[in-house]
C-alpha cells in the first residue's frame, strides 16, 4: 500500500516548517523586545520617543538586510542547490539571535552597544533572506501533483509556531520576573533560547536530501551564472508582482503583533500581560488559516485564495483600529483573531503560488526577493505607518495600513504573470 503523501515526505516537510518557525521565533522575539525594552537599553535616555524611534529601527534595519540576502543566498540557492544553502541562512539566522543574548547595554558601553546590535540585527536579516524561499521550495519541489500548495504551506506554519515559543515564553518570563528583572537580565533568556531551536533545524536539515526539480534541472542545462541578472531580464514583472502578492501577510503579522503591542501597552493602558494573553490565543486562527487556505488553493487555485484574503485585509484595515481601542479585551481578541485568520488566507498560499512565477533556474532567487521585499513594505514600513495613520486619524485610524496592504496584494496577485508550469 502506497503511503500517504504527508507521511512519506514528512521529514522533508519537517525540515521546512522547523526552519521557518526558527525564522518567526528569532523574529518576533526581537519585535517583542523591541517594543518593551531595546529602546531604553541600548539608546541614551534623553528622549523616551527618540527610544522607540531608534528601537523601531533597529526593527526594520533587517527588513532591508533581506534583500540582500535573498540575492545572495538565491544565488547559491540556485547554482549549488536548496540543501546546503538552507543550512548557511539557518547557521548566520540563528547564530546572529543567539549572540544579541550576550550584547552589552548603552550603559555598559555606550553607542558600542547599539553599534553591535546593528550589526547582529543585520545579520538576522541577511540570513532571514535565504530562509523562507529555501523552505519554501524544499515542500513544494518535493510535493506530488495536487499538493503543491498544501506542502508550500507547510513551512507558513512555522510561522504560528515560532509566535506561540516566541509569545509564551515572554508571557510566562512576565509572571515570573518583576519589570526590573526583566529588562535587567530577563529579555535576554529568549535571545538564548533560540539555539535549542536553530540545533534542532540543522539535525533536520543535514539529513535530508536535493530536491527532485533542482537535480532534474541539473541534468538539463548548467546553472545561470548570475541567477539575478537572468531573472531581472527575463522576469522583472514576476518580480513586482510577486512583491506586491506578498505585501499584505507582513502587514497584518506585524499590526497584529509588534505594533498592536507597543500601542495598546503605550497608549490605551492595557497591561503587558493580558494583551500578550490575548495575543497568544489569537494565534491559534492564524494556523487554522494557514491549513484552510493550503487546502483551498490545492482545490480552487491559489490565486482565487489569494485574492480572497487580500480583498479581506482591505476591509479588516477599516475595523482594525477601533477594534484595538475598543476597551473590551474580548474585542480586542475578536479582532486580532480575525485579522489573524485573513493572514493565514494570504500567507498559507504563497509557498505554492511563488514558484509558479518563475522556472527552476532562477526560482530560489525569484521568490527570496519578492518575498523579502514585499517584507520592506509590508513589514518594515508597518509600525511607523500605523503610528502616522493613528496621530493623524486617532485610533481608528491605526489599520488603514492593511487596507492599502490588501489592495496592493490583490492587484499584485491578479495581474501576475504565470508560467505553463510551476514543476
Amino acid at each position: 500500500m502506497q503511503r500517504h503523501p504527508i507521511r512519506q515526505n514528512a521529514r522533508v516537510l519537517t525540515a521546512s516548517l522547523v526552519g521557518t518557525a526558527v525564522e518567526f521565533y528569532d523574529f518576533y522575539i526581537y519585535a517583542t523586545a523591541a517594543a518593551l525594552v531595546i529602546g531604553p537599553l541600548f539608546f541614551p535616555r534623553e528622549s523616551q520617543s527618540a527610544q522607540t524611534l531608534l528601537a523601531f529601527m533597529t526593527f526594520g534595519l533587517a527588513f532591508f538586510a533581506r534583500p540582500v540576502g535573498a540575492i545572495a543566498f538565491g544565488h547559491f540557492g540556485d547554482r549549488v542547490g536548496r540543501k546546503s544553502t538552507l543550512v548557511a541562512s539557518l547557521m548566520l539566522m540563528g547564530g546572529s539571535t543567539v549572540l544579541i543574548a550576550f550584547l552589552p547595554t548603552y550603559a555598559m558601553a555606550g553607542w558600542i552597544a547599539p553599534a553591535l546590535l546593528c550589526l547582529l540585527r543585520f545579520g538576522q536579516g541577511f540570513g532571514l533572506g535565504g530562509e523562507w524561499g529555501g523552505a519554501s521550495l524544499l515542500a513544494v519541489e518535493n510535493a506530488p501533483p495536487g499538493w503543491e500548495a498544501r506542502f508550500g504551506s507547510a513551512p507558513q506554519l512555522g510561522a504560528p509556531v515560532g509566535f506561540l515559543f516566541a509569545n509564551g515564553l515572554f508571557l510566562l518570563l512576565s509572571h515570573w520576573l518583576s519589570d526590573a528583572d526583566f529588562a535587567a537580565w530577563g529579555w535576554r533568556i529568549p535571545f538564548l533560547a533560540s539555539a535549542v531551536l536553530v540545533a534542532l533545524g540543522l539535525w533536520i536539515r543535514l539529513k535530508i536530501g536535493e530536491t527532485p526539480a533542482f537535480r532534474e534541472a541539473m541534468e538539463h542545462a548548467p546553472p545561470p551564472s548570475v541567477p539575478i541578472g537572468q531573472l531581472m531580464r527575463h522576469h522583472a514583472g514576476a518580480v513586482i508582482a510577486g512583491t506586491a502578492g506578498v505585501v499584505a501577510c507582513f502587514a497584518i503579522f506585524y499590526l497584529a503583533t509588534t505594533s498592536s503591542l507597543n500601542f495598546a501597552t503605550t497608549q490605551l493602558g492595557y497591561s503587558k500581560q493580558d494583551f500578550l494573553a490575548v495575543q497568544l490565543g489569537a494565534n491559534t486562527f492564524l494556523a487554522v488559516g494557514i491549513v484552510l487556505a493550503g487546502w483551498w488553493a490545492d482545490k480552487a487555485g491559489a490565486v482565487k485564495v489569494l485574492g480572497t484574503g487580500a480583498a479581506l485585509t482591505v476591509l479588516v484595515g477599516l475595523g482594525f483600529g477601533s477594534g484595538l481601542g475598543s476597551g473590551s479585551l474580548p474585542v480586542v481578541f475578536a479582532t486580532l483573531s480575525l485579522s489573524l485568520l485573513v493572514m493565514g488566507l494570504v500567507y498559507g498560499p504563497l509557498g505554492g503560488w511563488l514558484p509558479t512565477l518563475y522556472p527552476v533556474p532562477v526560482r530560489y532567487s525569484g521568490i527570496s526577493v519578492a518575498f523579502n521585499a514585499g517584507g520592506i513594505i509590508g513589514g518594515a514600513l508597518a509600525p511607523f505607518a500605523a503610528s502616522w495613520f493613528a496621530g493623524v486619524g486617532g485610533t481608528p485610524a491605526l489599520g488603514l495600513f492593511l487596507t492599502i496592504a490588501g489592495a496592493l496584494t490583490f492587484f499584485g496577485v491578479r495581474f501576475a504573470p504565470r508560467l505553463s508550469s510551476s514543476r
